[in-house]
């Protein structure tokens, strides 16, 4: 049985000013139970947690199996049809020009039919209750033959978690969260105070080892009231008496003293109320086992505290346990539902676009040879690993993509994991990101429990799920993937699941006596994680990277490299917009903006008017051609196009690879 798991929408990338309520849109292609290609559109359409209805991703995973919509038996929609009419009917009446179907399933039908060629019969179609998709997603690769299940995230249809008991039975609800007591939205909320937003918690939760909780505890207990049976209740309007204590920072501000007690005393309450739900849970089911999924589930500094806690014997957190991963969690539900067959314990989650055969790869890098170095090498990992124990930071690109939103050693940055100062290093290089957050270490399967504290009887942690504490006497060693409170959120890389990866480690482990590679996600600050080749040629070659290692090819930049013969081209999802504006001075001036999609409407950024213009020619000829031609100085087009291409507004080719 072929089951399309589709997540995202109801708009399209191509719908910039259409309301959304979602993220992280994914496809995911099961046949008969097992994973074939699972992959999320932002990967895909280079729109950072893209609100887009995964198309691009839907057309992906099934070119993996060499299959078309009308060969797919069922697909796995995760959330309830009911909501999602609400939600139809919402966007129609914002939207006087609005004409699509008011039923959920006649609009997916109307997008399917039209952007990927078939007519899916109304029958093919499976709803999945979204919290049922979170939990069937952890639960049903946990491995565990039964679990205490918990869901926790903002919302998703009308609740905001779930607490269950997973068998081999299916799935038995214990207790449900309401909206308003959602730990997610409470967390997200809270992190304004800090002058973050929605998806900014991790920000926090690697600030908060930098705190003191005791400074904002009383009010923080004052607005998570634990009841009885494991329940709290939240008391959000008590967030507004924040203000007598601590002015809301603003982007940009700098982080102080105050800013870091807040963050630690919401990383407490936050685990309070959880810990407060499991341990009723535990003494009252008798379940030794936990299974954590939805947003919330990606705070690993609360997992690892779960894990050291004792309360359970074994903990499996989903790695994708975000929205993106109930793409997953549908497809596997309706896999349960109607082939009653259980899946395996996960073991990785290759599951993305590949880099293709080494001849396709060679011959995609030798079109940028003007600007790179390109060497083959036998043995890759060693000439890697030589690299990293000099000093250097490298791209490394194998495989295929991993799922989910951590970097797991195919699409990754990796450095030398022992002088502290590359966290400074790194971040400047590459990230442009808050000082204090920290890096995390890949280790060797074989030897993680003589550098980081392995609870005992689990040996594998291959997923950056948990925060473990560095041993002692080796927190010093590993600086740059130590955090301040001597924990790192800790890789297990195997032999068998990633050898070429563990190769890699290994190789430096012979060089250095040190099993361990700071691991990073192979991306800046703006984009998601690269995916093809192109997207890690385009990171190498805007940020401070010294090498690339993409398969069996090693590249280094050239030193003053034509990058005036590049030719610019706008992305599918930026756009040039142009208007009139009368200003205080009662002039009235045209203004030029570059407009880039995000996940929930676009950026805008402002152009000089000449900038602007060349813009407007932009795939016609190579920048300095195109410079030539409206009489501008190179010198003053060259940086700002260097800028723009840093910033993900602009596509650069070389001639050479024009498609």
């Amino acid at each position: 049985m072929l089951i399309l798991g589709f997540y995202g929408g109801p708009s399209t990338e191509f719908e910039t000013d259409s309301p959304t309520q979602t993220h992280d849109g994914a496809a995911v292609l099961l046949k008969d139970g097992e994973v074939i290609a699972a992959i999320e559109e932002e990967r895909l359409n280079r729109i950072k947690h893209s609100y887009a209805a995964p198309l691009r991703a839907a057309r992906f995973v099934m070119e993996q199996a060499g299959v078309g919509l009308a060969d797919i038996d069922r697909i796995a929609v995760p959330f309830q049809a009911g909501s999602a009419d609400r939600l139809l009917r919402r966007l129609y009446l914002a939207d006087p020009s609005a004409t699509h179907p008011l039923d959920v399933a006649d609009a997916l039908r109307a997008q399917w039919r039209r952007y990927l060629g078939a007519d899916v019969p109304r029958e093919k179609i499976r709803f999945v209750p979204h919290h049922i998709a979170h939990a069937t997603a952890t639960f049903e690769m946990s491995g565990f033959d039964q679990a205490l299940v918990m869901t926790i995230d903002g919302q998703g249809d009308s609740e905001s978690g779930l607490t269950l008991k997973g068998s081999a039975a299916g799935l038995e609800l214990l207790q449900q969260v309401p909206i308003p007591e959602s730990l997610g939205h409470f967390y997200m909320q809270a992190i304004g105070f800090l002058g973050y937003r929605l998806f900014d918690e991790y920000k926090v939760m690697g600030l908060a080892p930098y705190g003191d909780p005791e400074r904002f505890r009383a009010p923080f207990e004052a607005m998570c009231e634990l009841l009885p049976q494991g329940r709290w209740r939240l008391h959000m309007d008590l967030l507004d008496g924040m203000y007598a204590q601590l002015m809301p920072r603003r982007k940009g501000d700098p982080i102080e003293q105050i800013h870091k007690d807040f963050a630690a005393a919401l990383q407490q309450t936050l685990e309070r109320a959880v810990f407060h739900a499991l341990t009723h849970f535990r003494e009252t089911t008798g379940l030794s086992k936990l299974c954590l999924g939805g947003g919330v589930a990606h705070n690993c500094t609360m997992n690892g505290n779960i894990l050291r806690s004792g309360l359970f014997e074994q903990v499996f957190v989903h790695p994708a346990a975000h929205d993106g991963g109930n793409a997953l969690g549908a497809a596997l539900s309706v896999h349960r539902d109607e082939a009653r067959h259980q899946p395996r314990r996960l073991r990785n989650v290759y599951w993305g676009s590949p880099i293709g055969e080494p001849a396709s790869v060679e011959s995609r890098l030798r079109a940028w040879s003007d600007f790179v170095d390109i060497a083959h090498s036998a043995e890759v990992e060693e000439t890697a690993a030589e690299l990293i124990a000099a000093g250097k930071v490298i791209g490394w690109v194998q495989g295929r993509s991993e799922f989910g939103p951590r970097a797991l050693g195919n699409r990754s940055i990796l450095a030398d994991p022992r002088p502290a100062e590359y966290k400074g290093l790194i971040n400047r290089m590459v990230k442009t990101r808050e000082s204090f957050r920290p890096f995390a270490p890949a280790v060797l399967e074989e030897q993680a429990a003589e550098y980081f504290e392995l609870p005992a009887g689990t040996a594998q942690f291959p997923f950056m799920t948990f925060v473990l504490n560095v041993q002692p006497d080796k927190r010093e060693l590993l600086g740059a993937v130590t955090h301040v409170d001597g924990t790192a959120r800790v890789q297990t890389v195997s032999r068998s699941e990633s050898p070429r990866f563990w190769r890699v480690i290994d190789a430096f482990r012979r060089r250095t006596g040190v099993p361990v590679l700071l691991n990073t996600s192979f991306n800046n600050n703006v984009e998601p994680i690269v995916d093809s080749v192109e997207d890690a040629l385009a990171c190498f070659l805007t940020t401070g990277l010294q090498a690339l290692v993409v398969g069996d090819f090693v590249l280094t930049k050239k030193d003053d490299a034509p990058r005036a013969a590049l030719v610019p081209q706008l992305p599918n999802h930026v756009r040039l917009h142009e208007r009139r504006q009368r200003e205080a001075d009662g002039e009235v001036r045209d203004l030029f903006e570059l407009r880039r999609a995000v996940w929930n409407g676009e950026a805008r950024k402002p152009l000089p008017g000449p900038i602007f213009g060349l813009l407007k020619r932009a795939g016609e000829a190579p920048i300095a051609e195109l410079a030539r031609q409206a009489g501008l100085p190179l010198e003053e087009v060259m940086p700002a196009m260097e800028e723009l291409w840093a910033e993900r507004c602009l596509v650069m080719r070389p001639q050479a690879a024009q498609r």
